[in-house]
């Protein structure tokens, strides 16, 4: 069996002006701070003599492998980026963004941002627009109830409240 395999859908490429700001610090965060450490420890572990035992030295190599592909993988996702800033002209409908409250059949209500794909994993609430819950509740309006496929089978939910942040965050 070989190592092939098949390359990752391709993600939406819209995000909050605060996930632009996280994912443009983590960038300058690696490539100002941390690759410079890491740099200099390699280079001070090389200088020690046999690299082939050096700890100091193997790990370094691999931790700079890992921040440059992180690094490359940032700089290509921000320039695609697209920053969305403003609510939608009609709130009343779920878009990117907006603060979703469900109540599936138990009556358990889940609340919800829809988010980018490059952002959703900051905080348990918020979910990405590529998401299968996020895909089904995306245009709809309160008290529509839509149907969902996940992992552990279908489920109902209710749309009971939709909300925008007055200054868009």
């Amino acid at each position: 069996m070989g190592r092939y395999r098949p390359p990752a859908p391709k993600k939406t490429a819209v995000i909050t002006k605060q996930g632009h700001e996280r994912l443009t610090e983590e960038l300058r965060f690696l490539w100002r701070e941390e690759r410079p450490k890491i740099t200099q420890s390699v280079s001070e572990a090389a200088a020690q003599g046999d690299r082939s035992e050096n700890a100091d030295y193997i790990y370094g190599k691999k931790r700079l492998a890992e921040i440059d592909r992180r690094v490359r993988y940032l700089k290509k996702r921000l320039e695609e980026m697209v920053i969305v800033d403003q609510p939608p002209d009609d709130v009343s409908k779920i878009y990117f963004g907006a603060w979703v409250t469900v109540k599936n059949k138990h009556g358990v209500e889940n609340k919800y941002r829809i988010v980018g794909p490059d952002e959703f994993d900051d905080k348990a609430e918020y979910i990405s627009v590529d998401s299968p819950v996020a895909r089904a509740i995306m245009g709809k309006s309160v008290d529509d109830e839509v149907s969902v496929l996940t992992p552990d089978g279908q489920i109902n939910l209710l749309i009971h409240e939709i909300e925008y942040a007055k200054k868009y965050d």
